[in-house]
This record gives C-alpha cells, sequence and structure tokens, in this order.
C-alpha cells in the first residue's frame, strides 16, 4: 500500500501540480493513514471497508487531532482513494459514505485600519533595516500576499511605474496584484537605498534580503511582524497572516466583491474567500451587541 501513495503523490506533483508543502503534507497524512491500516491487519487495498476509515478517524480524535486537522487528513483520504478506483488499482472507493466532521469556521484575527497604521508608524526612521522592514509591512499589507510568496518575489517581479505585482502562489500558479502608491514608494527607496548596498552578490535577484545579503527568510519576516506590532503596542495576538487577513477584511468591509478579493489572494476556491465575509458579520454583531439599547 506504501506503494500506492508514491504514486499517488508522484500523479500529485505531476499532473495536478500542487505544490511541495502540499505534497508533504499529503505525504505525511496518507502514510499514517496506511501505518493504521497494516497495524489492524489489512495487507490489501480491497480488504478497506468504511469502519476501518471511521475508526482511524476516531483514534485520531483520541490522540487529541484537531477536527481540522482530522477533516484535512480525510480529504487526503478520499482523493487517494478515487485515484486508486480511477487508475484501476481498487475495485471500490470505501470512502464514498464517509461523512467530513462539520467545521466551525474559524474566523482569523485582523488588525483594523488604524491598528495597521500604527505599525508603519512605528517603523519610520532612516536606519536601513528600518527602511527595509516598513516595505515589508507596506507590501504584505497592499497585496495580502502569503509570508511564503512574499520572500521569495524577485525584482522582474515588480512593476514600479505601473503598479503591480506578479506573485507566483500555490501550484505554482502566476497571479498579478495591483498595488498603491505608498507600497510602490516604500520598496522603490527600499531597493534603490538599501537593498543596492546590501546586494553583494549580483546573481541574488531575491527583492527583500537579509542583513548578509541573502533571500530574507520567513521566520524573519513573521519576526519583524511582531516587533512592529510590540512597538505600536498593539495587544493582540499576531499571527503570520495577520497582514494578509486584514488585506482581504478591509477591502471586503469598503466594498470590494468577493470575487476579485478571491482573485487577488490566489483561493482556488470562492468558499475560502467567503470566510473574510464571516470577520464582517462578527463586526456587526460587536457593533450591536455595544449600541442596542437591548443588546
Amino acid at each position: 500500500m506504501k506503494n500506492f501513495v508514491e504514486e499517488f503523490i508522484n500523479y500529485l506533483a505531476v499532473e495536478r501540480g500542487l505544490a511541495k508543502n502540499t505534497l508533504l503534507a499529503y505525504q505525511r497524512d496518507l502514510n499514517k493513514y496506511v501505518g493504521y491500516l497494516e497495524g489492524v491487519g489489512i495487507k490489501n487495498i480491497d480488504q478497506v471497508k468504511r469502519d476501518h476509515i471511521t475508526n482511524f478517524m476516531f483514534d485520531e480524535k483520541k490522540n487529541e487531532l484537531s477536527t481540522n486537522s482530522i477533516c484535512r487528513s480525510l480529504a487526503a483520504i478520499k482523493t487517494f482513494h478515487r485515484f486508486l478506483v480511477r487508475e484501476r488499482l481498487a475495485k471500490e472507493d470505501p470512502t464514498t459514505l464517509v461523512d467530513t466532521p462539520k467545521l466551525w469556521k474559524r474566523i482569523p484575527e485582523v488588525l483594523t485600519v488604524a491598528e495597521i497604521e500604527m505599525m508603519i508608524t512605528a517603523s519610520k526612521g532612516n536606519k536601513p533595516q528600518v527602511i527595509r522592514d516598513r516595505a515589508i509591512l507596506e507590501l504584505f499589507y497592499a497585496s495580502g500576499m502569503r509570508v511564503s510568496e512574499l520572500v521569495h518575489l524577485k525584482m522582474d517581479d515588480i512593476n514600479f511605474e505601473i503598479g503591480y505585482v506578479r506573485c507566483i502562489g500555490k501550484g505554482s500558479k502566476e497571479r498579478i496584484i495591483p498595488i498603491g502608491r505608498r507600497a510602490r514608494e516604500a520598496v522603490q527607496k527600499y531597493c534603490e537605498t538599501v537593498r543596492k548596498a546590501q546586494a553583494k552578490d549580483n546573481f541574488v535577484t531575491f527583492i527583500f534580503l537579509s542583513r548578509l545579503g541573502k533571500k530574507i527568510s520567513r521566520q524573519s519576516i513573521w519576526k519583524i511582524i511582531k516587533q512592529c506590532a510590540r512597538r505600536a503596542n498593539i495587544k493582540k495576538e499576531i499571527k503570520p497572516h495577520a497582514l494578509r487577513h486584514s488585506f482581504a477584511t478591509h477591502l471586503l468591509e469598503h466594498g470590494a466583491d468577493l470575487r476579485s478579493v478571491q482573485e487577488m489572494l490566489g483561493h482556488a476556491d470562492i468558499s475560502t474567500t467567503q470566510i473574510y465575509t464571516h470577520v464582517d458579520r462578527e463586526k456587526l454583531k460587536s457593533v450591536h451587541k455595544e449600541f442596542h439599547p437591548r443588546g
């Protein structure tokens, strides 16, 4: 069965072009699943029944795996079994009657427009590191990119004159995101001053560099965001995608249509983008509770 997992992962990589991190997650979940099946005496894929899958999920729950993780694992298992049937490596799909556990959608923590302004203001100054950090914050909030996409941006990916950035997202899918004047000016200032001095190697084409002149890491971006939030005296628990979440929420709050926001975020499914409409509803509820006479 482990050979089948390898064939499936190769299919996802070659035919569907999934990102490396996604492939690793699929492989990790399926190896755990196959290990469970072997542990209960299943030696052939056609021996797998619905009960084996539900029992595996209950075991994962007993091991205190979150509902989100269990749902992700089940999605991998379902796709795996459909692949086996389509490739005639198995006779039937035992997952057809297995229900996905219902999820409470987690509403992401977002910053207010004022808090974003406070963070950016907290990164003012003429020191090289401060100029770089401000450019990162401005571009991150202006584009709503993922942290991994931000660190991989290259000089050719940004057009200062027209005002857009070219981004390579999950599954190597390309998208074009417009950026505003403030982000353009901040990044341009960084590129023409700080980056020019830092880029000791002419072959380094990434926009954002470390003090050593190498591509900045995701961990460094995360530290920058936390430091700026701390300097701005923001007490919220800030996650790496806080600026991405804020980007989407603020666009929708100001009247942007869901489809456009989906395109800019690079979501394959619009239902993923819809979570940001729940954020807006939560805000309405808090306003109602605070100001209604019988709230």
